[in-house]
């Protein structure tokens, strides 16, 4: 799919359709990443100053250091909750098997949607889009949303949206921090964010749980070199720095349901944990396998850029982007690591 970029009708559109209602629903993808916590308590609290009656309903566990966004912890969605928001607002996702469950609450409503998100989809949810596929975060979108319309950044409207366009880019590592993503932090420290509490807040506020999971995740860590189009196991005493011939180089770690088990940890307490191997000199790409109770794998996938994650896990009906993305796949692990090595070992090939 091509850029896709909102104009100045469609947050014309946006706006209408906010002032419209009085009561609004607010939720996002599953496993709700920084972006999508930023961008939620940032709405949020925009909405309320506007004297809207909001509704936070989450479609799994709100990780614990995004807590700290939120007065009240948001609920989460089941078939037994009850919907009466007139408004319907989805953000950093457009896709429905993102929404497991609400999904089929979405397509027997008929109240409107707006959706806010910087991916591509193909789902066509929404009476009204704002979607900016180059944008660096959906939080930018946001912000340039309130800015349209004239609502105000408070200190914690701008905290907010900090800490969702810093998570996604890595705190300005990724390959997506442009001009665009600095100037508008500048803006957001202007209005009243810190960057020191917040790092502090976000990234060194960890549980004992996660740090065991993340042990855990470490002891499975094997590294694999392309050779002539099959993966071979790269031995632990290699030397670095790793050579331009030698490359590509993929990490590959996994957790299961006996490593939670053992840690005492959830499954939030996975998020960006597949970071940690892209330290390695020569990784180029890495994918991370979690076993699900319902006998599924959540796999997640990071790039430098040299090849795009995104198309792969959109063959296996996920998404994200070219160097982030993820998606679910039938067990065991190893026939997971199966399906996903095969595509990337391609995608090395057709990139060489």
């Amino acid at each position: 799919m091509g850029l896709v970029m909102a104009d100045k009708m469609d947050f014309q559109k946006a706006v209408e359709l906010i002032n419209k209602y009085k009561r609004v629903l607010l939720t996002t993808h599953t496993r709700p990443d920084g972006d999508a916590c930023g961008c939620i308590a940032a709405i949020s609290k925009t909405l309320t100053a506007l004297g809207k009656n909001v509704k936070i309903l989450l479609l799994s566990e709100l990780p614990a250091w995004y807590q700290f966004l939120f007065e009240q912890k948001p609920e989460i969605f089941s078939k037994k909750t009850k919907i009466e928001s007139d408004l319907i607002v989805i953000v950093d996702t457009a896709t429905y098997n993102q929404l497991p469950g609400f999904d089929e609450y979405l397509q027997e409503s008929d109240k409107p949607i707006l959706i806010i998100d910087h991916h591509v989809s193909s789902d066509n949810i929404g009476d009204v889009k704002l979607i900016d596929s180059s944008a660096a975060a959906t939080a930018l979108i946001v912000f340039d949303l309130l800015k349209y319309a004239g609502w105000p950044i408070t200190k914690k409207i701008a905290e907010a949206l900090f800490i969702a366009v810093s998570t996604d880019t890595g705190w300005f590592q990724f390959d997506n921090t442009d001009s665009k993503v600095l100037s508008a932090c500048a803006e957001l420290i202007d209005a009243g964010a810190n960057p020191s509490r917040l790092y502090r807040d976000l990234y060194q506020n960890c549980s004992p749980q996660r740090f065991k999971l993340m042990a855990a995740m470490l002891n499975t860590l094997e590294l694999h070199r392309l050779v002539n189009g099959k993966w071979k196991l790269v031995t632990t005493n290699y030397k670095l720095p790793i050579t331009k011939h030698q490359l590509p180089i993929l990490a590959v770690q996994h957790l299961t349901q006996e490593d939670f088990k053992q840690a005492g940890a959830k499954y939030s307490d996975t998020e960006n944990l597949i970071n940690e191997c892209r330290r390695i000199s020569g990784v180029e790409a890495a994918a991370l396998f979690v076993e699900q109770a319902n006998g599924q794998v959540k796999v997640s996938l990071r790039s430098r850029g040299s090849i795009d994650v995104c198309k792969i896990a959109q063959k296996f009906a996920g998404g994200g982007h070219k160097m982030a993305a993820g998606a679910y796949l039938p067990g065991p692990i190893e026939n997971a690591k199966k399906l996903i090595l095969t595509e990337i070992a391609e995608q090395f090939e057709r990139s060489a």
